[in-house]
């Protein structure tokens, strides 16, 4: 165990500077909208789509939130049906406010250790597009805290998406986890 994940709590009720991690809320969700459409790189769902993360799949997700209670990022997943220790990570989000204070890492740590506590995660999945760095870094140095391997194949090809030219989908599959 490293020394990070042992300074996490799986409540997720945690102070990290001044930012409190937590479950997200069906009132999270025009935040969380707000959040993924200023970050410039995620693809942006509905504002629906946003709230029902929030009311259905707020157990596999997490919001951090500023001294005022407002969330300043996110982390969406879901357990995938066919492999129930498997979280997918769907999207991750922080203000640019909060650019370079390891929030990122931090929401997908405390996410983990709750799933983890939870349901026994044993590998975590998530897809990124080439030449997304920061998220290739971002899922790298998870694996490389909690002793893990990270395996990479095309998930989506360019030709899978219906709606004009996308790249590809680069599937990270993150594991074995321990915690």
């Amino acid at each position: 165990m490293t020394a990070a994940q042992a300074d996490l709590r799986t409540d997720l009720s945690e102070e990290l500077d001044s930012v409190t991690i937590d479950r997200p809320a069906v009132g999270d969700g025009a935040a969380l909208w707000r959040l993924a459409k200023d970050s410039g790189t995620l693809d942006l769902n509905s504002s629906y789509s946003y709230l029902l993360w929030c009311r259905d799949f707020a157990a596999t997700s997490v919001v951090a939130r500023g001294a005022d209670g407002e969330p300043v990022g996110f982390v969406t997943g879901y357990v995938r049906p066919d492999r129930p220790q498997t979280l997918l990570v769907w999207q991750v989000a922080v203000d640019a406010g909060q650019h370079g204070r390891g929030l990122a890492g931090r929401l997908l740590d405390a996410l983990a250790a709750r799933v983890a506590a939870e349901s026994g995660l044993t590998a975590l999945e998530t897809t990124v597009t080439p030449g997304n760095t920061a998220s290739e870094r971002m899922f790298a140095s998870f694996a490389a805290r909690h002793g893990a391997e990270v395996e990479r194949e095309v998930l989506f090809a360019t030709e899978h998406f219906p709606d004009g030219p996308h790249d590809p989908e680069v599937l990270h599959r993150i594991g074995p986890l321990h915690f």
